[in-house]
């Protein structure tokens, strides 16, 4: 008999309910839940560093490189962004493979103080990665073959009265079966590092909140 009566739905759960991967990762911070929201919130993805994250990134983008095809990274990839930034140019719809390049994660759901949800929809098993911009609304339905969807959330969770428990959960979904078998060969590769990757990215939000929360000494 269940009788955990008082427990709350994730949004990750809505996002994407049926996958067939995933990983989770948590960390316990000397600071409230609020505090800890705020420094996930302004996580930059890409200040995230790892040896092995990075040399396989460097590794990936030398297909796009000899053809010449590579694209600047962008200055900075905040988690606030993804659901701050509506800008008139968003509305006027650009080039969509412009917008493929310049930012394929979005935004997908968020629950303040408690959850945050993003997402990809991407080719990620390819030597050069292949995305797919699908907008917020769009990415539940999504079910065109040959995809990989991956949706990624944050989610605190009250640990007593001055700690809070920090998770990070990515799950994947393939769009048909033979994707399903592709990427579960990539995984097996991969999924360590992404483990190095989500531990790298809790280790940088921990200092951040407990910062915040520690009392600061009167001036004298």
């Amino acid at each position: 008999m269940d009788t955990n009566t008082g427990a709350r739905p994730l949004l990750l759960d809505g996002v994407l309910p049926d996958f067939r991967f995933s990983r989770l990762e948590c960390t316990a911070v000397a600071a409230g839940a609020s505090r800890t929201y705020r420094a996930a919130r302004e996580l930059d993805l890409l200040t995230i560093h790892s040896p092995l994250f990075e040399l396989a990134a460097r590794a990936r983008g030398v297909p796009d490189r000899l053809r010449g095809d590579s694209a600047p990274p962008p200055p900075s990839l905040r988690l606030a962004d993804l659901f701050d930034t509506v800008t008139e140019e968003d509305e006027r719809h650009e080039p969509h493979d412009r917008q493929e390049r310049e930012q394929p994660w979005v935004g997908l759901a968020e629950d303040p103080g408690r959850e945050l949800v993003f997402g990809v929809v991407g080719k990620v098993w390819q030597p050069s990665i292949q995305w797919r911009r699908v907008d917020p609304g769009d990415f539940v339905e999504f079910a065109e073959p040959g995809w990989a969807k991956i949706a990624a959330a944050l989610v605190v969770h009250p640990y007593g009265t001055r700690r809070c428990l920090l998770t990070y959960e990515v799950r994947t979904a393939c769009t048909d079966p033979a994707t399903t078998r592709r990427f579960a060969r990539y995984w097996t590769l991969v999924s360590p590092g992404a483990g190095i990757v989500m531990r790298a990215a809790l280790q940088a939000i921990k200092p951040a909140a407990e910062k915040e929360a520690r009392p600061t000494s009167d001036a004298r």
